[in-house]
């Protein structure tokens, strides 16, 4: 699907996405607010807790860094931990300090004061932000993210990462939303990939894709065509009924 939108990855990081003790739901809940507001998602990439396997991936990623995509978002290693060391990594990618933010601290500490809760080194490493950065604030907890080039650092704990998410989309560029239409047909996907193909040719500017599933029914395959020009989605979708010999 040709498009002008600003382009985009996730970078997932932490040892329990890759060890399969944690399944990971932020990047899919992303993926669907950047689809929804036009940016579109080209990688997702998930990482160790591995501070140069950190630093060599958003090197790949950031264009500011030299890397392929408009924009990076992570996911995990800002907690209070010893092996949340994604802020240092970022750090460490954009050659900046890694320094308390007195924003951050004054935020945390009064609302842990509000709770009860003791300040502790290891809670105020939540408030450690690279040079420069500005913060992601959510209304779930007082622990900021923080953007730095075109890197937005967010919270792993999920219900943490989606109020950063939130907050964040306002700021965001944005371009066209994509229109889809989804064609079922109960035949098998082998059943209907030429005609899928065909059709896919005659439309380059658009995104033809086929998707099997077995239900109460049988066999059968969800066609889904996606663009930017509704018109034009629209048209190509009536072409494909009409070769699989379906009401157009």
């Amino acid at each position: 699907m040709q498009s002008d939108n600003p382009t985009a990855a996730i970078l997932v990081i932490g040892d329990e996405i890759l060890s399969g003790r944690t399944q990971d739901s932020n990047s899919h809940h992303l993926a669907g607010v950047l689809t929804s507001v036009g940016i579109d998602l080209r990688e997702v990439r998930v990482v160790a807790d591995d501070h140069d396997a950190i630093v060599a991936a958003l090197r790949a990623l950031d264009r500011t860094l030299g890397g392929a995509w408009d924009l990076v978002f992570t996911s995990g290693g800002i907690g209070p931990t010893h092996d949340d060391i994604t802020a240092d990594a970022v750090a460490a990618a954009f050659g900046v300090e890694l320094r308390i933010d007195e924003d951050a601290r004054a935020a945390m500490t009064s609302r842990w004061g509000a709770l009860g809760v003791e300040v502790t080194p290891s809670r105020l490493r939540m408030a450690r932000v690279p040079v420069g950065a500005t913060l992601i604030l959510n209304s779930v907890s007082a622990a900021p993210g923080f953007v730095i080039g075109r890197t937005h650092v967010m919270a792993g704990v999920p219900s943490v990462f989606r109020a950063m998410v939130e907050w964040l989309v306002p700021h965001l560029p944005s371009g066209r939303a994509p229109v889809s239409e989804t064609i079922e047909v109960l035949r098998p996907e082998s059943d209907v990939a030429d005609d899928l193909t065909r059709v896919a040719d005659a439309y380059p500017a658009l995104s033809l894709g086929s998707y099997p599933f077995s239900g109460s029914q049988g066999l059968g395959t969800n066609l889904v065509v996606r663009g930017l020009d509704g018109d034009e989605v629209a048209r190509a979708a009536a072409d494909l009924r009409r070769a699989l010999g379906m009401p157009a």
